[in-house]
């Protein structure tokens, strides 16, 4: 079942460029060297310096090994650092999971008739 998770957080203003670069690299490295896809969400309406990732897994299974594999990579952590460090609000994050709703099945008689 798939697993969405949504991360918003705020960029420093004065880190603005900085931080939009960073968010790229990372979204390239994630998507080129694990198993799940991102995307990164800018704002059309709200907040102008708040941002999102959506990351996008298989499951929740899939979701654990990738942040596990994620965290043993060493690039990874350096560009992940430097970001959420150096270029968000700090307590700005906010971080959510969701999954696909399952359709209701059907009766067993309904579907014989």
């Amino acid at each position: 079942m798939t697993v969405y998770v949504y991360q918003t957080f705020e960029i420093h203003q004065e880190k603005f460029q900085e931080a939009i670069e960073n968010l790229q690299e990372m979204k390239k490295y994630r998507n080129e060297n694990f198993n799940h896809k991102v995307e990164v969400l800018t704002p059309i309406s709200g907040q102008d310096h708040t941002y999102a990732l959506l990351a996008t897994y298989d499951g929740l299974g899939e979701m654990e090994l990738q942040n596990k594999r994620m965290f043993d990579d060493d690039e990874y952590l350096e560009l992940v650092g430097k970001f959420f460090l150096e270029n968000i609000v700090q307590g700005s994050m906010h971080t959510q999971f969701f999954r696909v709703m399952t359709e209701k099945k059907k009766d067993k008689e309904k579907n014989d008739k």
